[in-house]
């Protein structure tokens, strides 16, 4: 008789309760990348290990580098795949035989609804590419661009004698509006998100928006004098140098170094790295209670109030563009005993922004977070030009994002 080589053969020879062979799942290395993606995004890429990520899986580390050389490899492959699949839901949900406005509808609704169900990981690309190497970054920005084109498209349809340059900021602008649900934890039921997003992202296309700035000639100009103090200057450096690097490629010798002082005369101000780290989110939080604070005292109504608040928020990133990626990304590094206390001052801020909007507060926190947003990527898109045009433009998709494209005093 010919032995069976079947599956059920051979369950049939084995001893009663004895497992079968163990089969490797023919999406091991996807499984790998999507734990990868949501610890990196959620912790921050150094301090994630990689038995950690092999432990989630289920395999050992071992069996992990049978698919990944290294860490970074796993944050290359998890970068570019979160990108390749953001640009897939934006073609499968295109349909360029439709008219605009159903078009974007169509397109928006695609976009939310594969953020919403990769929430966890969607915020890697915007804060971990600090730690990819130029290639990889420069290859992943290819498939970014694909997906921005693809919403610049029919808003250059919809406003078809509009400025080229102001269709894609808009595009970017909605964007940043759908990836903002990334960087916070608030909760709302998919139906309602999915609404509200759509709502947010027509409210950013219908802004009206102030011209943009002539194109720079010549030296730009430089303004604002350096600080004497120099524990506001190895303050200041380690803001800028934790927010272009990250904290752990960062080092005390660097920082002393931009300071103008050697290692050792840093300990003079601060006890260690994650001492300065510390106080970088404090100086933080104290200038937007501040921010807040001048708003509320200037302001004629609540919503002059919000606006005041985006314009100095503004104002103030793009004064140190390196002040956010340190703000949001890395309360991993700070001490436990920090990470909790810090948080809450940042939910108070958001809070105190959001109270002074009408409506559902837990959609104004949406809002709040949306227009943060705007900040972050449009400001990248503008390179954080101080100009005071570009200062307005960005002040114009933050009062459209908070107030549903009602600026004060409007109807």
């Amino acid at each position: 008789m010919v032995a069976d080589r079947s599956e059920v053969g051979l369950a049939s020879a084995r001893p009663s309760g004895e497992p079968g062979p163990r089969r490797r799942p023919k999406n091991r290395k996807a499984q790998i990348v999507g734990v990868a993606a949501r610890a990196f995004a959620e912790r921050g890429y150094h301090p994630v290990g990689v038995d950690e990520i092999a432990a989630e899986v289920g395999i050992s580390g071992p069996a992990l580098y049978r698919h990944f050389s290294n860490k970074y490899a796993m944050l290359v492959a998890a970068a570019e795949m979160g990108a390749q699949q953001l640009v897939d839901a934006a073609h499968a949900a295109d349909h360029p035989e439709l008219e605009p406005e159903p078009r974007l509808t169509a397109l928006i609704r695609g976009i939310t609804e594969h953020t919403i169900d990769c929430r966890r990981e969607g915020g890697l690309y915007r804060w971990e590419r600090r730690y990819l190497e130029s290639a990889d970054r420069a290859r992943i920005r290819v498939i970014y661009a694909d997906l921005h084109d693809t919403f610049t498209a029919p808003i250059a349809e919809l406003y078809p004698e509009a400025d080229p340059a102001d269709n894609s900021l808009r595009a970017a602008a909605v964007l940043s509006a759908i990836g903002s649900v990334t960087g916070h934890r608030t909760a709302l039921s998919n139906a309602r998100l999915v609404s509200l997003l759509n709502d947010i992202c027509w409210d950013i296309l219908r802004a009206d928006l102030p011209p943009a700035p002539a194109p720079v000639t010549g030296d730009p100009i430089v303004r604002g004098l350096p600080v004497i103090s120099k524990r506001e200057q190895l303050l200041t450096e380690a803001i800028r140098i934790f927010g272009r690097q990250g904290y752990h490629e960062a080092s005390i010798e660097e920082i002393g170094a931009a300071a103008g002082i050697n290692a050792s005369s840093v300990y003079r101000y601060f006890s260690s790295k994650s001492d300065l780290l510390a106080a970088a989110f404090h100086r933080t939080g104290e200038r937007v209670a501040i921010a807040n604070a001048e708003a509320l005292s200037e302001a004629t109504s609540r919503a002059d109030a919000a606006v005041r608040i985006a314009e100095r928020f503004a104002r103030m990133t793009f004064t140190m563009p390196e002040i956010l990626p340190v703000y949001f990304a890395e309360f991993s590094n700070l001490p436990a005993s920090e990470q909790h206390r810090l948080r809450s001052i940042q939910r108070q801020n958001v809070l105190e922004w959001a109270n002074l909007l009408e409506g559902d507060q837990i959609e104004a926190r949406f809002r709040v977070h949306a227009a943060i947003g705007q900040v972050i990527d449009v400001g990248r898109r503008l390179r954080f030009d101080t100009r005071p045009q570009n200062l307005a433009r960005v002040r114009a998709l933050m009062s459209a994002v908070l107030l549903g494209g009602h600026a004060p005093g409007e109807g």
